[in-house]
């Protein structure tokens, strides 16, 4: 059951991604190649942060992210979920690293703009139980986190 508060968090999320991806692809516009890039990473992220809190899934590392777009990926049988989600993952190296050219930034915004077209298509329909194909994914997701106190 989804509290109160997991629903709210889920809004705050998927509100964020779709005002960033708006800024990432404002900033490609502009000729911004590296705020386009994290910009589109973080839409991507916080798309990912979205479907966690609904879950009631850790959400706070990358790791996390990562796992939760394995699971909603085998859950709603959409694979390409992981792929543009490592799609963003890449464009926030590159805000780093600044090595990707034009025309794979625009690109890659544009893949995550479909990414967060689907986690907002799968927000519009009921929760689907997890089916555990990751033993260490779902301890990833699921597990407290240990303070190292």
């Amino acid at each position: 059951m989804v509290t109160v508060e997991q629903r709210e968090d889920e809004e705050k999320y998927a509100e964020l991604s779709l005002r960033l991806l708006g800024q990432a692809q404002e900033e490609f516009d502009k000729g911004d190649r590296l705020q386009a890039s994290e910009k589109a990473w973080g839409a991507a992220a916080h798309a990912m942060k979205a479907a966690a809190a609904r879950r009631g899934w850790n959400h706070g590392k990358h790791r996390h992210l990562f796992a939760v777009a394995g699971q909603v990926a085998d859950d709603a049988g959409r694979p390409e979920i992981r792929r543009l989600f490592s799609i963003a993952s890449s464009l926030h190296q590159n805000y780093y690293e600044d090595w990707q050219m034009d025309a794979s930034v625009q690109g890659g915004v544009e893949d995550v703009s479909r990414l967060v077209e689907l986690m907002e298509e799968l927000r519009a329909e009921p929760v689907r139980p997890s089916v555990v194909t990751d033993e260490q994914q779902w301890r990833t997701l699921t597990q407290p986190r240990r303070d190292s106190s």
